[in-house]
């Protein structure tokens, strides 16, 4: 059992510190969000200060527990524990805020801040993120130490969350909730602070219903703890809180919902409960009246006693000690006892792809295979040699190719079905038609750091799933993305189902990588590449209809292997080019097609397929002008729209492309009717030419 809080009076003054330091910081800068971190710093203190296992001097220790700040815009709740309990943080990083180069930019940054665990701001997403690293916690548990008792592995570990009012009107976070009562994640909290102010004021003229009530209704375990009763004796409802907390550690089949219903910005004055206060500084003489009331000088700006410091970052300390002094042996001991596993986790927590990953790889013979079915297959191939790597689709495994065979789900064994039966530590994902969670969780597991995770769905409904899509580039996190029905070969499903914009709309994001292999042998080596990157995402984009595989070697085509550098010459001309024709996926037979007639008219023409543009831009300058030289004219070949090719083709280029959306017909007759041709490729090319 656990022993009842110990709540001092400098626990107190460091919470009203977190208090003053978030009003002085906001008011310097002039701008950011000061009510919501003064109102929930006694629960963050709480959450850092006596809850939370952490190590301030190790921030990445395999031991810990994770803390997710979904209400990303109150960064300020975050900095405040981190500066109090030692993370590196110092005053001039308050004085600092939200400016150029700064450790306290205006949300939480992956990477940037020690302590962070995953970049938020969009409302909602956090929790999704959280969702995925309670999930990675059994997962890797599953993967290294399946076999200890409940609650005694090295890997077994809490994560919490603090979302708003804003986060819960998110439909992701609903997606993200939905999933995590599906799973039983009984290592999840959610800390919802109910304050009922977003920017335009009370929430009550968009947002009337009963949040607790909404995930009872998913399942979660659920309670509440209303701050607003007895003001001058806040500590009794932080001791009901960290009672709360310690309660719902003992269940452990449900994720738990714990509601703080709260003023916004209270003590202040005369603005507690004001929606003003939501975003915006609060006044110099609203700060001088809070520091009077709570005992500071309000002459004194970042006020913080040494002795209050000493306090918070000295308990921080002293309970990393503690924790490390009991985690420790117990890794030890699970080292000695399991050589295979730790030789696992010592290639895992580097991130460095297994030996043999190549020699895994399928090859595939010439003949003819979707790449999408190209791709089930080289997952079934690399199951047994990279263990780290699960995943599974948004309702679409049957299409999406994204269940390795034999493999369990991951999935509490009572949720079984008949086609998929599954257990705690399972493989297959299940995501449920959730894009958009899906990209969250991935994340959130990618940010664990132990295994990889890849998630799938249609192309054209990675709109649903932008943003997390957009926050795995902004944090560096490699999760993998895979995309399959690439274009109108979708066929006659229609145009609400074929991807026109989407290939540069995703190539517009820095830092993803947006593969579309030309052939199933593309397509393993785009997989091999995916997972030797281990600090940004990767796009795998993938046909529904079958397409030639190349045949390759000497005097045929040249090796899938080039895959890896993102473009490559894949058909050479008989003589010195006079024209290269450049294309992806489905289009680079099409190009090889019209090469065979562009030669027979004595045309000498170079296909290169390029799979990969950001890797193809990553080679050296003399690499890219061998492969385009700048003599030939070039012609693009891709069934989207065009829009960057032009970095490519240059001005005297054409582009084959598709400027409109498509049609319900077969794939054949739209792709004769929207000029994706042998025929019309050489017409482009001698007009080009021309």
């Amino acid at each position: 059992m656990n022993n009842p809080l110990l709540w001092t009076d400098l626990d107190a003054k460091a919470v009203d510190t977190a208090r003053i330091l978030a009003a002085d910081a906001v008011e310097k800068v002039g701008n950011g969000h000061p009510g919501t971190a003064i109102s929930l710093a006694p629960i963050a203190y709480l959450l850092y200060q006596k809850v939370l296992t952490g190590d301030p001097a190790d921030p990445t220790w395999v031991g810990r527990d994770r803390f997710v700040l979904s209400a990303g815009h109150s960064s300020l709740t975050q900095y405040t524990q981190l500066f109090l309990a030692g993370y590196g943080l110092g005053v001039e990083d308050w004085a600092a805020l939200r400016t150029f180069g700064s450790l306290t930019p205006g949300h939480p940054e992956f990477g940037h801040t020690a302590g962070v665990e995953c970049t938020t701001g969009p409302l909602g997403a956090g929790i999704s993120n959280a969702v995925g690293m309670a999930m990675a916690a059994r997962k890797e548990r599953g993967l290294l130490d399946p076999d200890a008792p409940a609650g005694e592995s090295v890997f077994d570990r809490y994560v919490y969350t603090i979302a708003g009012d804003g986060c819960m009107q998110e439909g992701v976070a609903s997606e993200a909730s939905s999933l995590a009562a599906t799973q039983d994640l009984g290592n999840l909290f959610l800390i919802y602070d109910d304050n009922r102010i977003s920017i335009e004021g009370e929430t009550k003229i968009a947002f009337s219903e009963d949040v607790q009530a909404r995930y009872a209704a998913y399942g979660w375990d659920t309670h509440h703890v209303d701050f607003t009763n007895g003001f001058t004796t806040y500590e009794e409802k932080v001791a009901e809180l960290y009672e709360v907390i310690q309660a719902c550690k003992q269940v452990t089949a449900r994720p738990h919902f714990i509601k703080v219903t709260t003023v916004i910005g209270w003590p202040l004055p005369t603005k507690a409960g004001d929606h003003s206060v939501h975003g915006a500084k609060l006044g110099a003489a609203e700060v001088a009246a809070l520091k009077t009331a709570l005992g500071f000088d309000p002459e004194v700006n970042f006020q913080v006693d040494a002795e209050v410091l000493a306090h918070a970052r000295g308990n921080a300390a002293a309970r990393a000690a503690e924790a490390k002094a009991i985690w420790t042996p117990k890794y030890q001991a699970w080292r000695s006892s399991n050589p295979e596993g730790a030789a696992l986790f010592d290639r895992l927590v580097t991130r460095r792809p297994p030996e043999g990953l190549e020699a895994a790889l399928p090859v595939f013979a010439p003949g003819k295979k979707a790449t999408r079915a190209a791709s089930g297959e080289v997952l079934n191939a690399l199951a047994g040699v990279v263990p780290e790597l699960w995943g599974g689709s948004a309702d679409l495994a049957g299409s999406n190719n994204t269940t390795m065979k034999g493999e369990p789900s991951f999935l509490p064994p009572g949720r079984s079905s008949h086609e998929f039966a599954g257990n705690l530590y399972g493989r297959t994902l299940h995501f449920g038609i959730r894009e958009h969670a899906m990209g969250g969780v991935l994340n959130g597991i990618a940010a664990s750091g132990l295994t990889r995770p890849y998630g799938a769905t249609f192309f054209v409904f990675a709109d649903y799933m932008r943003p997390p899509v957009r926050l795995a580039a902004l944090s560096g996190h490699p999760s993998i993305f895979v995309w399959t029905h690439d274009s109108v070969g979708v066929g006659e499903d229609g145009p609400t189902h074929q991807p026109v914009e989407h290939l540069w709309s995703y190539r517009a994001i820095p830092g993803l990588d947006v593969v579309r292999p030309a052939d199933a042998n593309e397509t393993a080596h785009a997989w091999a590449q995916a997972l030797r990157i281990t600090d940004h995402p990767v796009a795998i984009v993938l046909s529904r209809q079958d397409l030639p595989i190349f045949e390759r070697g000497e005097g045929a085509c040249a090796p899938a292997e080039l895959t890896a550098k993102g473009g490559y010459v894949l058909k050479e001309a008989s003589g010195e080019p006079t024209l290269v024709l450049l294309a992806t996926g489905s289009e680079v037979a099409l190009a090889v097609e019209a090469q065979a007639l562009l030669e027979a008219e004595g045309i000498s023409t170079r296909v290169v397929s390029m799979p990969c543009l950001e890797w193809f831009d990553a080679q050296p300058v003399e690499y890219r002008a061998e492969v385009l030289p700048a003599a030939a004219i070039k012609v693009s070949i891709e069934a989207g729209i065009a829009l960057g090719w032009r970095n490519y083709v240059g001005d005297r280029g054409r582009s084959v492309s598709l400027e409109h959306f498509g049609a319900s017909a077969a794939a054949t007759t739209l792709f004769a009717e929207y000029g994706f041709t042998a025929a019309n490729v050489v017409a482009t090319a001698k007009a080009a030419l021309a």
